[in-house]
């Protein structure tokens, strides 16, 4: 029988700061509130990271002129992602070691797919067929030529890869009626055979592998309606979330994923880059680096976005880890110099273009104050790619409370 999680004064735990972070009541849900199964009755349409009402809303600032909104926009359109002269550059197997060495479609892989997002976004913003026709033909030629992915990398690569390609097909098959069922069903396939196994039993290699693989298998899911593998994907991610992000409220250390074998103080220790004094939203790639920090952020933000489109909110139930986790990144993104007990008084910034869609979530529409993730995300707009899954988070979400 599963215990209620008892939430700790932060006082009683020690007396280590974490930074000007601004403190909101407790929105943690208790584990026996949480039901074991996360997929809807009926799956929506548009559906992955965002919805028909936040398309709107976007598409409706942009055509008015109003900012940030139509600057985000015409720094998407710029971009090369939005080429209409793209040729898509399709391999049969996509061959990714360690930090991408060896590269073999690695790069054009992920860039197809984030193109073929950009090329969704900028159909529905502007109507202009040109931009789905070229949407299309990404994702055709992808899914007519692709069997695999292989070396050390794959899972990730495919994680990635998987994240950008159901949000394009989710926008181009629901609002645009030139995709050839035949087309679709291809698509389909492709996610289902090539992409879902890859990703759908999650890895034990790190906090960011994992979550990043559940967000394409949640986005894959969606696209295939396919409530086993959504359910599967959820119950690891929210699992995942409380072993990447520390609160006061676990105990002297960090919780451990399930299978993940940290059995001991000095695993743990390691296995969270040495460090060994824990805070609110403190990660266990904080000491890493913040760029594969902002990685598993995102992927976190995603999902929940994706849950809340689908019925069943989760963001409630990540709340206190995730803005903790915002806010702790966000001020030492700022400039602000580490202590001496954080990662031994030296960080590696670079967290990204990732905090719009956790701050308009939480800030927005839970209403918790975020004074440091709001003075970041504000410095960062338009927010850009990160050239791997991420892509225009100030055109679909800021100040969007839909």
């Amino acid at each position: 029988m599963r215990r209620k999680l008892t939430l700790v004064v932060g006082a009683l735990l020690g007396t280590l700061t974490a930074g000007p972070l601004v403190v909101a009541p407790s929105t943690a849900v208790p584990t026996s509130a949480r039901p074991s199964a996360a997929a809807p009755a009926t799956f929506t349409h548009p559906g992955v990271l965002v919805g028909a009402a936040q398309l709107d809303l976007a598409r409706a600032k942009v055509n008015s002129g109003a900012q940030p909104w139509k600057s985000a926009f015409d720094a998407m359109t710029a971009s090369k992602y939005a080429s209409l002269s793209r040729t898509p550059t399709p391999r049969a197997i996509v061959e990714c070691g360690s930090y991408s060495d060896p590269n073999y479609g690695c790069t054009d892989e992920r860039e197809d797919a984030l193109a073929a997002y950009t090329l969704s976004l900028a159909w529905y913003i502007t109507r202009d067929s040109k931009y789905a026709d070229k949407a299309i033909q990404i994702m055709d030629a992808w899914s007519a030529t692709i069997k695999d992915h292989t070396n050390s990398n794959a899972p990730l690569q495919t994680g990635w890869a998987g994240s950008s390609w159901p949000r394009a097909a989710e926008i181009i098959r629901y609002t645009y009626t030139g995709w050839p069922k035949d087309r679709i069903d291809r698509f389909a396939g492709m996610l289902r055979n090539v992409y879902l196994p890859k990703v759908v039993n999650g890895s034990q290699s790190n906090g960011n592998w994992e979550l990043s693989m559940m967000e394409a298998a949640v986005g894959i899911s969606v696209f295939l309606e396919d409530k086993a593998s959504y359910d599967k994907a959820i119950a690891k991610f929210r699992a995942r979330v409380p072993a990447y992000i520390y609160l006061k409220s676990d105990g002297d250390l960090p919780k451990t994923a399930p299978g993940s074998g940290l059995n001991t103080r000095d695993k743990i220790i390691k296995y969270w880059q040495g460090q060994s004094a824990f805070v609110d939203g403190l990660t266990q790639e904080t000491c890493r680096d913040f760029t594969h920090t902002g990685y598993g952020l995102s992927a976190i933000s995603h999902i929940a976005e994706t849950s809340r489109l689908q019925g069943q909110d989760l963001y409630p139930e990540v709340a206190d880890r995730l803005r903790h986790a915002l806010g702790f990144q966000a001020t030492y993104e700022l400039g602000t110099a580490p202590p001496s007990w954080l990662c031994g008084g030296s960080i590696k910034r670079g967290l990204g273009p990732v905090t719009e869609v956790g701050y308009n979530a939480l800030h927005n529409r839970m209403h918790h104050e975020m004074t440091n993730t709001q003075k970041l995300t504000e410095r960062q707009r338009p927010a850009g790619s990160n050239n791997l899954f991420v892509g225009w988070e100030t055109l679909t979400h800021a100040e969007n409370p839909s």
